[in-house]
């Protein structure tokens, strides 16, 4: 028994100093001040590629020819594309629809279940322009091959980095700045760059209006501007200061 509380001793008389230096290195004269700032930076980029998307639907008295007459159209449109230039790979099937259509009650007539009078078939594709010239072009020549949907027209950058790496040093820059305000109106200064962290970067492109779908007619060439490509970022800085 006595050994045991010899040996007990022992070890509270070691662990006092490590308690106490576990103190002391958790005393406030040891916390580093540190001053937080985020920044949001943005680049401005020439687009370098175009994506547009057509669409064909068609109506039938049955799920077959609806379906026949959309893929007709549709493969029309296709071929009508790849004699622009287009290449296979940067055309893909984005959307195949086929739904009954239902007949209306007339109004005052007794309620009956609906009936179905036909059907309905949608076939839409998306198409990856490089050569923004051809964006006008491949509207104009979908549409005249039997395309009567246009889903809208995106803009995009391929190749970002750059933009990407000036949006950054923006942010950086606009940080930097905030830090320096900051550390003024509190009368310290900036010591070091304790952590710096991205918070990152997005991509976006100029907003195109979506357009429904309309009667095929005679119409004049298809105007398109292509605007630039915003890019945003933003990092957080962390700085020790001192008085």
């Amino acid at each position: 028994m006595g050994k045991l509380l010899t040996a007990t001793g022992i070890v509270l008389a070691l662990s006092a100093p490590l308690a106490a230096q576990t103190a002391a290195e958790k005393s406030p004269a040891d916390i580093v001040p540190v001053l937080s700032v985020s920044g949001t930076g943005e680049a401005r980029a020439d687009p370098d590629e175009a994506t547009v998307r057509l669409g064909v639907v068609g109506q039938a008295p049955s799920a077959r020819d609806a379906q026949d007459k959309v893929s007709r159209a549709a493969n029309s449109v296709l071929e009508a594309v790849r004699k622009l230039g287009i290449k296979a790979e940067d055309i893909q099937t984005s959307g195949l629809s086929l739904s009954p259509l239902y007949s209306q009650g007339r109004p005052g007539a007794e309620e009956q279940a609906p009936r179905i009078t036909g059907y309905q078939a949608s076939n839409s594709v998306t198409i990856r322009i490089e050569d923004l010239s051809k964006v006008g072009p491949v509207i104009d020549a979908g549409l005249g091959a039997g395309a009567n949907s246009l889903d809208g027209v995106e803009f995009g950058l391929r190749n970002d980095e750059a933009a990407r790496a000036a949006a950054l040093t923006d942010a950086v820059r606009k940080a930097r700045a905030k830090a320096e305000a900051l550390a003024q109106a509190l009368k310290v200064r900036l010591v070091e760059i304790l952590e710096v962290a991205e918070g990152g970067v997005s991509v976006n492109p100029p907003p195109y209006p979506k357009v429904a779908r309309f009667a095929m007619a005679e119409v004049a060439e298809t105007p398109v501007s292509s605007g630039q490509v915003g890019v945003e970022a933003s990092v957080t800085i962390r700085y020790r200061i001192a008085p």
